[in-house]
This record gives structure tokens, sequence and C-alpha cells, in this order.
């Protein structure tokens, strides 16, 4: 039984930038009606993550996602949890310029009810961010470990090992919050650097493979829930072992049929 009694308020722009040192905030992935629904009135905050490339998909990485992709997806998951606050994460190559990443968030606004849009990168991308931001786009922010870079970096890499990585963090952090970001996402960097970052800051800062030093947590729901068997990011944990209930479920429905015990007189006409 949880400690924490969970009272859902539908969350906006505003109460995200006022939970900074109030609230820890809980950001989960969702790509479809069915789990966003089961998580709208739990999380402050659903991601329709470009991670639907790999969970969803099982493609390598998240690169191929394109941003019809994205934008069905949204659809389905603001159709299953309509009071959510619904993020659509923007795709790789969706924002390579000022000009089409207006073309595109102005897309992604017009077609689904998406709350904000994200978008990795620090300072290469503030001036980006800063023309969304200037046209009416809510845009939430991703720096550290991004997998958008994943071939351009030669793998995913931790960072802030090192004080000059830290600091390069942190001008990237406070680049996209002056640029008008409302929260940014720091992914795959050491607590310190993280806690560094955190406090730099005065919008919320949402950690996966942070530690618990920000602002808040997101989590890949599949991962979370143990649906994802190739591998366990070290920073993952599983509140489900979903994967296993599943094919045991799954097993006992194919026995009941090998067996005639499905269905019963009872769930017949």
């Amino acid at each position: 039984m949880s400690i924490i009694k969970n009272d859902f308020e539908k969350m906006n722009v505003t109460k995200i930038k006022k939970a900074k040192n109030n609230k820890n905030l809980t950001m989960i992935t969702a790509y479809d009606a069915l789990f966003a629904k089961l998580f709208e009135e739990i999380a402050d905050i659903i991601l329709v993550g470009d991670s639907l490339n790999m969970s969803f998909a099982g493609k390598p990485d998240t690169l191929s996602a394109t941003l019809d992709q994205m934008i069905y997806h949204t659809n389905a998951v603001c159709a299953g949890a309509p009071k959510a606050f619904v993020v659509l994460d923007m795709p790789f190559g969706t924002y390579i310029n000022k000009d089409e990443a207006l073309t595109n968030a102005v897309k992604v606004y017009q077609q689904t009810n998406a709350a904000a849009i994200k978008i990795e990168g620090g300072e290469d991308k503030a001036d980006i961010v800063k023309h969304l931001t200037s046209n009416s786009i809510a845009v939430m922010g991703h720096i550290g470990l991004m997998p958008q870079y994943v071939r351009s970096e030669g793998g995913y890499k931790v960072r802030g090992k090192t004080e000059e990585d830290t600091q390069q963090l942190i001008r990237d952090a406070k680049a996209i919050e002056e640029a008008g970001a409302f929260c940014i996402v720091v992914e795959g960097v050491l607590s310190d650097a993280a806690k560094k970052i955190t406090e730099a800051l005065n919008v919320p800062v949402i950690g996966i493979g942070a530690g618990n030093v920000t602002d808040g947590q997101v989590l890949v729901w599949s991962d979370m829930l143990g649906f994802f068997e190739e591998f366990k990011p070290k920073f993952v944990r599983h509140y489900l072992d979903g994967a296993t209930l599943v094919k045991e479920a799954v097993n006992k429905y194919r026995d009941d049929v090998q067996t005639r015990a499905f269905p019963s007189k009872e769930e017949e006409y």
C-alpha cells in the first residue's frame, strides 16, 4: 500500500514550473489509449516518447521514428487520457533549424491535443527553443545522454564524469531554460552533476538515470513494468514482472483452449 496519498491534479505548464522545490514530479511514457488511461490520474506528465520506436516497434534505436508516427500515438494517448498533461517527443530530424522546428511543432499542436513538445539538445538548440517558445509552443528540454545523438556520439555515454563536462551540462541547461523551456529532462548523468544542474535552474529538472537529486523522475513504462526482456538498464527499477505474468497467463489460456476448459458453459451464449 502506498504511504503517499495521490490527489490527482490536472497539470499545466504553470503548475509544473511551480512544482520546483515543492513537489517531485512523476513522468511516465505511454504510446496507446489503454495504458494512458491506466496512468492518467497517477502520473503528473505522460510522455509519448520516441522510445516507442524501440519498445513498441522493435527498432535498435529511436532515429527512424517519424512525426506522423508520433502524432498517431499522441492522439491515441490523448484519447485514452484526456485529463493528462501529454508531451510529444519531437523525433530525429524534425527540428534541424528554427523554421522546420516551428512548422513541425505547429503541426503537432494542430493535429493533437499535446500540451507540449520535447526536444533534445543544449546550447546548440537554444535558438530553436527560443523560436518555438516565442511562437506559443511549450517546450520541454532534454540534455545529458541524448538517444537521438547515439550514432554521432558512438553509443550511449554517461555524462558528467568530469568537472568540465558538468559545467557544460549546466551551461546547456541554463541556455535551454533562458530560451523558455518550462522543464528539462536530464538523462544518464552522474548524480553529483545532476544535483548541480538541478540547483542551477529555476525550472524543474526531471531525471532518468540521474539519481534521486532531481525534481522528478521519468521511466519508460515497459522498462518499469518489466516487459522489456532484452536488458535492464542500471537506472531502471522493475515494479512488476510483466513479461513473466503475461507469458504465464497466455500459457494458461493455451492450455484451456487445448483441453476445452475454455470457454465454459457460463461463457457461452
